[in-house]
């Protein structure tokens, strides 16, 4: 091989060799950097575990089956004198919109039927010293028509039922319950195990026997 052609196969490798490290330069150095990853997107915010605020149920509107429908009251004389009648008056009024039939037993709308009232005189009991009745179904007359709005009474002497024959501060109450409403006149004597208890509420009275 002659000088020339040697020099110039040399050359020629040195111009492959001088690429080939522009080439690892440009690769290490001179390359731009990667893009970066794009941010994955956050997750939804999860709602906060309060609970719903409480709906109120609606009110309910009272019907005359679902109201309390009647109010008692009680009347006595503020005093009386020991061995004098003490007067009770009972009234009773029908708060609904349509009539109510009422048994008269075992209230003061029978006058005395039955130890119906709880007294006591300075805190302590006083007997009953009336009779007891005993009875069969009740017949259609033994129930009173109480009208929408109306109301009926009864008066009874409570002397002639309970020892009030000593002074002292009597407290009487009613405690109840009327042992039969119902909203349709019966025609027929009633069955017990049909009949309609129905509480009422009465503010206890007082009253002051004094001696004679």
């Amino acid at each position: 091989m002659t000088r020339g052609h040697v020099g110039w196969v040399a050359l020629c490798c040195l111009a492959l060799s001088g690429g080939g490290c522009s080439s690892r330069r440009e690769s290490a150095e001179g390359k731009p950097p990667e893009p970066a990853a794009p941010a994955q997107p956050s997750a939804p915010a999860q709602p906060s575990a309060e609970k719903p605020p409480e709906t109120q149920a609606p009110e309910q509107k009272e019907t005359p089956a679902m109201a309390t429908t009647l109010e008692c009251k009680l009347s006595v004389p503020p005093s009386a004198t020991v061995g004098q009648p003490v007067e009770l008056l009972f009234q009773l009024t029908n708060r609904t919109a349509a009539p109510l039939y009422v048994l008269s037993w075992r209230s003061p709308l029978e006058r005395v039927g039955g130890r119906d009232f709880d007294i006591t005189r300075d805190g302590a009991e006083v007997a009953y010293q009336g009779p007891m009745k005993k009875r069969a179904s009740p017949s259609p007359d033994q129930y009173l028509e109480v009208a929408p709005g109306a109301t009926v009474e009864g008066r009874l002497d409570l002397a002639l039922a309970y020892d009030l024959s000593q002074p002292g501060r009597y407290r009487i109450a009613f405690p109840g319950p009327l042992m039969d409403v119902t909203d349709k006149r019966p025609d027929t004597a009633r069955a017990f195990d049909v009949m309609n208890a129905r509480p009422v509420t009465c503010a206890p009275v007082e009253t002051t026997l004094t001696k004679p």
